[in-house]
């Protein structure tokens, strides 16, 4: 866990992700992106030397009409004393079995992020923390080229106008692998997704991509980032 404290302390301080009196809203699915930021989190606070309050939120798609199981997720929050929401939606109802969408992964994305921000306004956070992870940056980046022909990636930090929030991505210098060693050592107890499309999907598809170009090219994703990182593309320039 030593090494993702310092690859979230890093985002932290280069994109000014967290400041004094903030109330973080933690996106909390059950996987093990999502326990691990909660985590690291967690520890932070006892010595990054900011004062500020975690509020772990989950949003439930509940798909095929069946409320997910969170069990795990509360107990964990209850061991570590962090305020925790279950907020049930029909997310999963619309996307799958209304909308009966081919490429279901946009919309339901989109809906989750709503509720998460509304989430966080009626609990009086003023930021919501992703688990996005250095490998989903580099994979939205090359998705968004390859799927959209457009050059741009989510942001490290994004103030949303409309809910005065801010979203920010405190994992997103952690490498996958490291995510998933930290999850293992920790002993967090990750909740399998329920989703009809999980492994089946366009980000899994680049997952797939990135591995055959990286067994070819090693070094290819942290290029690609570098790149990034150069052009400034979407903030992710170092500050």
């Amino acid at each position: 866990m030593q090494k993702i404290l310092g690859f979230m302390r890093k985002a932290i301080q280069n994109y000014h992700l967290i400041e004094d009196s903030d109330c973080i809203g933690v996106g909390v699915s059950g996987g093990k992106d999502s326990l691990v930021l909660l985590t690291g989190l967690h520890q932070l606070q006892r010595f990054i030397g900011i004062d500020y309050k975690l509020i772990a939120i989950t949003i439930d798609p509940a798909f095929k009409g069946i409320p997910g199981d969170y069990s795990a997720v509360t107990d964990y929050c209850r061991e570590i004393d962090v305020e925790y929401h279950i907020i049930p939606t029909q997310i999963g109802e619309i996307v799958f079995d209304v909308r009966k969408e081919p490429n279901p992964c946009s919309l339901c994305a989109r809906m989750r992020r709503g509720a998460l921000h509304n989430a966080c306004v009626e609990l009086g956070c003023n930021k919501l923390a992703l688990g996005h992870n250095y490998d989903d940056t580099v994979e939205t980046f090359l998705m968004n080229l390859f799927t959209e022909g457009r050059i741009g990636c989510y942001s490290p930090i994004s103030f949303m106008e409309r809910k005065q929030i801010s979203v920010i991505r405190p994992l997103a210098l952690a490498p996958e692998k490291e995510v998933r060693r930290a999850a293992r050592k920790c002993e967090l107890n990750v909740v399998k997704s329920p989703c009809p499309a999980d492994g089946f999907t366009n980000r899994q598809r680049m997952k797939d991509f990135i591995a055959g170009m990286e067994r070819q090219e090693k070094g290819f994703k942290d290029r690609i980032f570098g790149a990034m990182q150069r052009s400034d593309v979407d903030g992710w320039g170092i500050k």
